[in-house]
């Protein structure tokens, strides 16, 4: 295994070579790993060494992918710019465990989303994960809706959502007295989990199996020397000191048999800078901002399943969540976020705070189905950004996942928009990844 291997040749540097290489220090995974190798120079006189599979981004996705090749015997390295795993879209959601309703038939979406949704729940069974299995009602308001509740009905039913039924609002009603529709779809088999706990796990697991993860290290871009891709990394606060549309040279270079770009919010950036990709294979960007406050001023919870009006331009609408200690929250609402730059995207430098001011216009929609919210009972409580790949007023965009077949680059994985469902997902694209990539 990797960590074996660098632990074993770190006994085995000699005081010359690690002179040589004492700058490597500041990372020290990498100036462990590189200075007992045999090494070779780049155009830009940094150390080169051979790897066996990357996987850039330790998000939830990115974690799930690193232990499914670790679990097949692979060397796996895991680059994350940030000082730990999850801290992004990750850590910044619902915390929803999706049942696969609204998305198109045979769709990435739909069909990750479905087989993901019970590979977690086992999953989480198994390894004593927090969740629980508690439903969700999606709603319609005014009798006008009801032809979109049809349609979501049958959507799900295409995609194989097991124990879909529509009620009608006096039955809804009775089930959550604070409710207020004409008519709902429940879905039996949505439900809500720790999050944090569930990549702490996974991690743990992939380690466990070899894996080794190193963090505050940036892939910062790539180029193909003759059939082989060669990434270029540096340490992320080099970062700062660049504009965001200079190419940085790196510290080293790292030459893997297998790369998966799972950098979430930096993907399509982190893309753009492999020299050996045609730019008409990686998709446009939109960044959208979704905010959540929380209820207070609340003796008893309100609902004890999640509550969803139909879905929204960018997004599901503002809808009920509970975590698993009772906590109400509420959001997330859509607003689109211009004129990001990649090094922004590297380095997660999103405003993310959350004003008192939008409390407004979340009074107005969640008063729809949850008529009796009292007035000063919202409090501000976080943000996430979407990775999204399609823009105001355009029809959603599958996940993309591009192998050689697409972008011609060999060993190159690259995974576009993974937004929601991306957590239910991300056991299933993992899986996805290993089998149709490794074999």
């Amino acid at each position: 295994m990797l960590k074996q291997t660098i632990l074993r040749l770190e006994r085995c540097a000699t005081a010359s070579r690690r002179g040589v290489y004492e700058k490597m220090k500041m990372m020290p995974l990498f100036g462990n790993y590189f200075r007992s190798m045999n090494r070779t120079q780049t155009s830009y006189s940094v150390p080169k060494e051979r790897v066996d599979c990357i996987v850039i981004g330790a998000g939830v996705v990115g974690i799930a992918i690193a232990r499914a090749l670790a679990l097949k015997g692979r060397e796996v390295l895991v680059i994350e710019s940030a000082p730990t795993f999850g801290t992004a879209t990750s850590s910044r959601n619902s915390e929803v465990i999706h049942a696969g309703i609204y998305y198109p038939r045979d769709s990435f979406k739909a069909t990750f989303c479905v087989r993901g949704r019970d590979m977690l729940y086992e999953y989480c069974s198994k390894h004593g994960i927090p969740h629980k299995r508690i439903g969700k009602l999606i709603v319609a308001t005014q009798p006008s809706e009801i032809p979109k509740l049809d349609d979501i009905l049958n959507r799900g039913i295409h995609n194989g959502v097991d124990g879909l039924k529509m009620i009608e609002g006096v039955e809804a009603m009775k089930m959550e007295p604070e409710l207020q529709c004409v008519k709902a779809i429940l879905s039996p088999l949505t439900g809500i989990i720790d999050s944090h706990s569930l990549m702490l796990s996974l991690v743990g697991e992939a380690e466990n199996h070899g894996a080794t993860f190193t963090y505050n290290s940036t892939v910062v871009g790539g180029q193909l020397e003759g059939n082989e891709i060669c990434l270029h990394i540096t340490e992320t606060n080099r970062l700062n000191d660049q504009n965001g549309t200079s190419i940085l040279h790196p510290e080293f270079v790292l030459i893997p048999k297998l790369v998966v770009n799972s950098a979430g919010l930096s993907a399509p950036a982190l893309a753009k800078r492999f020299t050996c990709l045609q730019s008409g294979v990686i998709p446009p960007s939109y960044y959208a901002r979704g905010c959540y406050f929380t209820l207070s001023n609340t003796k008893a919870t309100p609902f004890r399943r999640l509550i969803y009006p139909l879905p929204e331009d960018g997004g599901i609408g503002v809808h009920v969540t509970l975590d698993l200690n009772g906590q109400v929250k509420f959001g997330p609402d859509v607003e689109w976020i211009e004129g990001v730059d990649d090094i922004s995207s590297f380095q997660n430098k999103f405003d993310y705070s959350v004003t008192a001011s939008r409390a407004g216009r979340y009074y107005q929609e969640i008063r729809k189905y949850y008529p009796n919210l009292k007035d000063g009972s919202l409090e501000p409580g976080y943000s996430g950004i979407r990775p999204k790949l399609s823009g105001p007023h355009q029809p959603p965009v599958d996940f993309v996942i591009q192998g050689e077949e697409i972008h011609g680059v060999p060993g190159l994985i690259n995974l576009f928009g993974i937004e929601s469902p991306g957590l239910t997902s991300s056991m299933a694209i993992a899986d996805f990844i290993s089998t149709r990539f490794l074999g």
